[in-house]
Parts: C-alpha cells; sequence; structure tokens
C-alpha cells in the first residue's frame, strides 16, 4: 500500500476480497495535507513501515534507498529517490513481470503531477530554493529519462495545495506530461527555481501541524 489515506477500513476490505496480506506500506513522503493511515494499517496489518532514509521521523521504519527493487510476488517496485518536494522524496517505478519485463507505471508522489510538479517550499527553513533546484535534477535527471509509455499516478490532482496548476485528471503519461506540463518545459535550471516558487497556492497551516503528526512528533 502506497500513501495511504486515514481510513483504513477499505484497504482491508479489498485485501481481505482478494485474499491477499499488505506485506508493505510505503510513504512517497511525509505527507503535510492529510494525517496518513500508514500507522494505524501498520499496526492492524504487522507490514513493513517503509520510507526513504532521507526521512526524518519519531518512529521505526524500513529506509529505501535509491534504486533498491522491493519484489512482491510478480511485482517489482524500483525506488527512484526525488528530492524536491521534500529531501525523503522517493518514486516508485512499478513492473508486473506476469505482463511484461519493461516497467508498466510510476508512482509519482508529490514530485510529478498531471499538469505540474511538486511545490518546493514545503519544509520551510530557508530552503526552498535548494529543493527546487534539486526538484529540477530529480525530474529532468531521473523521471524525464524514462520511456514515454509509462503512466503516471500521482499523490493528488486538481483542487490539492501541494503544486500550481495541476490538472483535475487523475493520472497520465511520462510522454504527455513531457509535452504538455509547463513545468517541465522550463530551462535552465536557473528558471525553473524561479517558476517553482512563483505564485504558489497560500500554505495551509494545517500542513506543519499534519506534517508533525505524520513524522510522529506532534
Amino acid at each position: 500500500m502506497v500513501d495511504p489515506q486515514p481510513e483504513i477500513a477499505p484497504y482491508l476490505e479489498a485485501a481481505a476480497q482478494k485474499k491477499m496480506r499488505i506485506t508493505h506500506v510505503i510513504e512517497t513522503h511525509i505527507q503535510a495535507d492529510h494525517r496518513s493511515g500508514a500507522r494505524d494499517l501498520v499496526a492492524a496489518t504487522g507490514a513493513e513501515t517503509c520510507l526513504h532514509e532521507a526521512a526524518r521521523v519519531s518512529f521505526p521504519f524500513r529506509a529505501l534507498r535509491d534504486d533498491e527493487v522491493l519484489e512482491v510476488g510478480n511485482v517489482k517496485l524500483r525506488v527512484i529517490h526525488t528530492p524536491g518536494h521534500t529531501p525523503e522524496s522517493l518514486c516508485l517505478l512499478v513492473t508486473d513481470e506476469s505482463r511484461a519485463a519493461m516497467p508498466w507505471f510510476l508512482l509519482t508522489g508529490d514530485t510529478l503531477f498531471s499538469g505540474g510538479v511538486g511545490r518546493p517550499d514545503l519544509v520551510g527553513g530557508g530552503v526552498e530554493r535548494a529543493l527546487a533546484a534539486q526538484l529540477y535534477d530529480s525530474l529532468h535527471g531521473k523521471l524525464l529519462t524514462l520511456p514515454d509509455h509509462l503512466e503516471i499516478y500521482p499523490a493528488h490532482f486538481g483542487g490539492a495545495a501541494c503544486g500550481k496548476g495541476l490538472s483535475g485528471k487523475p493520472m497520465s503519461t511520462l510522454g504527455f506530461e513531457r509535452l504538455f506540463n509547463p513545468a517541465l518545459q522550463i530551462t535552465p535550471k536557473e528558471a525553473f527555481v524561479e517558476f517553482a516558487l512563483t505564485d504558489l497556492p497560500e500554505l495551509p497551516p494545517v500542513f506543519d501541524v499534519n506534517r508533525r503528526i505524520n513524522a510522529g512528533v506532534g
């Protein structure tokens, strides 16, 4: 399970219906827009809590590393560390070997959205420009090196305050975003940094509260 919402009953019901067991609960980053259901789901299932090794939280977790591969039956998930929205942000490249040896889709968390990218001012503390520069490197040096056929499934779509210009479409393809996502058209890096930090939606005060709760320190 990746980025679970607070209400975990639907996940438990879906697993029971499929006669499957939830073994990993992965957070693509420390969430801010909502209280995560990850720890509740772990408590209910005995699954492993998984975050990138850069995560700063007060509870034990499996530290995922860049390029690490998790195997769940026929499915392989490759961890891609994509700092920028937050230092610990990651994406998951998913291959279903019962269908093909090539990857099928990409879970992009808050790094890449349909129509936008993650905001780099979430953490605060004066590191916004550095994170915006890291976001550029994550996008152009990692995600945009992947094939265009990949479906992408972000953690949010239109209406969320985790980025600007988000489409109401909850998924896309990497090829479509490469051509039409405004944030991906901007080079050099310095111009992208300015773009990423300009005209952002107001940061709701509850975001900081949620981040502290989800990190186990609030």
